[in-house]
Parts: C-alpha cells; sequence; structure tokens
C-alpha cells in the first residue's frame, strides 16, 4: 500500500469541491490547527466523485449514497490522502474495510429550511405549486402536508439550486440549514421546517471525519476536536438507518437528542408519495444509543408490516 507523508505535522484532508464541502473541510483544517500547538501542516486535495458529475438523474437511479464517498475512500485506503470530511447524512452504514467514522465536530442545526422568492413558507403555496427536491425524505414528507404539490428532482450544489429557483423552475425548494449556515448565507432563509413534524435525515447538520482503522498518529491529531455528543446522537441514528438499510432509495428521518443522561429518539418511515406513514419515540439511556437506533427500526418494521416495504426497491 503507498503511505502519506507520515511527517507528524503533517496531514491531508480529501473532499468534495462544492463551496460547501469546502467549507467543511476548512474547518477542519482550522479547528485541527486551533488545537495543536505544533506547527501543523494541513493540506486539502478536491477529489470529484460520480455524485457530483452525474446530475441529470435522481440519486436513486445511480446508486445512492456511495456517489459521493467511492473516489475520496479510494485514495484515503491506499494512503494519498489521511482523512476525509464528510456531511454524515451522505455517509453509507458499511463502510469499506480499513476505514472508520473516527470523528465528529459539534453538530450545526440538524432542520431543513425552506426557500422561496415568493412564498413564506409550504402552507403559504398554491395549489399546484412546484418544489425542487433531490431527496426522496423531503419530497414524501412535502407530499404528506400537501398532497397537490408536484415536487421535481433537483440535482446540484446549493449554488446551482438557488440558480434554478431564480430562474423560475421551481416556487420552492428545500435545503439543510447547517449547510446555509456554514455558508454565511442565512439571509435566504424563508422558514425552517419543524423537526417534529418534518424530521431530518439521520445525521443531517454533521460533519463527519473518516480515516485508515488503527491509524494512531492520525487518531491522535483528532481526538481533540472530537465531540462526544454528536456522536452518541449519531450512533443512534445511524444504527436506525443501518437496520433499515437506508440509502438514497430509501425515505425515512431519524433525530437523537440529549436530555441529560437520556437520549430522546424520534424515527420515520414513509411511503415515497407520503400517502402513508409510521413513526416512533424511544427514550433510553445514552450508553444504549445503538440499541436504541436499532429498536426504533426494528418497531417500525413491525408496525409498517412487510407491505409497506414494497416501494424501497
Amino acid at each position: 500500500m503507498a503511505s502519506a507523508d507520515t511527517t507528524e505535522n503533517m496531514i491531508r484532508i480529501g473532499t468534495r469541491g462544492s463551496q460547501l464541502a469546502l467549507a467543511q473541510a476548512n474547518e477542519v483544517r482550522d479547528r485541527l490547527i486551533a488545537a495543536h500547538e505544533m506547527d501543523l501542516q494541513v493540506e486539502i486535495e478536491v477529489i470529484s466523485t460520480k455524485g457530483d458529475r452525474v446530475l441529470d438523474r435522481p440519486l436513486s437511479e445511480i446508486g445512492g449514497k456511495g456517489l459521493f464517498t467511492e473516489e475520496i475512500e479510494e485514495r484515503l485506503a491506499d494512503g494519498r490522502i489521511d482523512i476525509a470530511v464528510h456531511s454524515t447524512k451522505d455517509m453509507p452504514t458499511a463502510l469499506p474495510d480499513g476505514l472508520e467514522l473516527s470523528c465528529y465536530l459539534p453538530r450545526e442545526a440538524a432542520q431543513d429550511a425552506f426557500i422561496s422568492n415568493n412564498y413564506e413558507n409550504v402552507d403559504e403555496l398554491p395549489e399546484g405549486a412546484v418544489v425542487g427536491s433531490s431527496s426522496l425524505r423531503r419530497k414524501a414528507l412535502l407530499l404528506r402536508m400537501r398532497p397537490d404539490l408536484k415536487v421535481v428532482n433537483f440535482r446540484g450544489n446549493v449554488q446551482t439550486r438557488l440558480k434554478k429557483l431564480e430562474e423560475g423552475q421551481v416556487d420552492a425548494t428545500l435545503l439543510a440549514v447547517a449547510g446555509l449556515n456554514r455558508l454565511g448565507m442565512q439571509d435566504i432563509i424563508r422558514s425552517t421546517m419543524d423537526e417534529k413534524s418534518f424530521p431530518p435525515a439521520p445525521g443531517q447538520g454533521a460533519i463527519c471525519i473518516e480515516s485508515r482503522t488503527g491509524d494512531e498518529r492520525i487518531s491522535n491529531l483528532l481526538a481533540p476536536i472530537h465531540d462526544h455528543v454528536t456522536a452518541v446522537r449519531l450512533e443512534a441514528e445511524r444504527a436506525f438507518l443501518r437496520e433499515l438499510d437506508g440509502s438514497c432509495r430509501t425515505p425515512l428521518a431519524g433525530y437523537a437528542e440529549f436530555d441529560n443522561d437520556m437520549l430522546l429518539f424520534h424515527g420515520l418511515i414513509l411511503k415515497p408519495d407520503g400517502t402513508e406513514s409510521h413513526d416512533v419515540h424511544l427514550a433510553g439511556h445514552w450508553q444504549n444509543a445503538e440499541s436504541l437506533g436499532t429498536e426504533a427500526a426494528m418497531r417500525l418494521r413491525e408496525q409498517a408490516g412487510d407491505g409497506f416495504f414494497d416501494d424501497w426497491t
């Protein structure tokens, strides 16, 4: 296996090339430099992924979450980069052998933002309005609220989607509040979707760092910037996702919050057209985060029955 420069004060970060991905990589870089008194050298390498290149089809048609990680993980596995920075909601639950999610930054807001040039919220949209979204979860939740809406596929980075909105291709779109905050674009948010009735995707709002299993040098460098609270919440959410075989083909939501030593979990599954949904609320000690997420998924499977998942193809 080729090896990256293992000089103690050098670390190479791999990332996608969108403005948001670069903002996230730069946040990791800044936190690493601030956490270490030594003269740490941090390089950022932009890596193109299939998910960034293929924009004319829904994610569910071209492979799901791994589309945004495969090329980056290849470079991580063979040592050309030391760590990879991802949006956690883009990460498959099964990682390549020898790689792990070793660090989480403190979670940003997890909610979705409603963006429109003419309307303040979903309720104000006229009958038959067109909303753009590439997320099956957002589409299903929107149709659950407003079956009259037309939800169309809306791929591309934040800037591309906003340009399409400005051109009048759609009446509104939904974007993650966290991404807009990281880009300094909070001013375009017309309203925020309530996380209780419009729960987020597992991992939404959280930046994760992927590294090689057993790489002690990197583990030691990452330790000071790791956020334990975020890691526990994401342990429950990703266990939920894993139990339901979650990918970009599955409209589901999962969100964990702390209440003292307890973890409160809300899980939701929907038919793609929003006509049927099932949700579960569970609480457990934070040390049982993984089993809490798994139990929530199992309860939803039991509630919904096997036929519910026939559309999850």
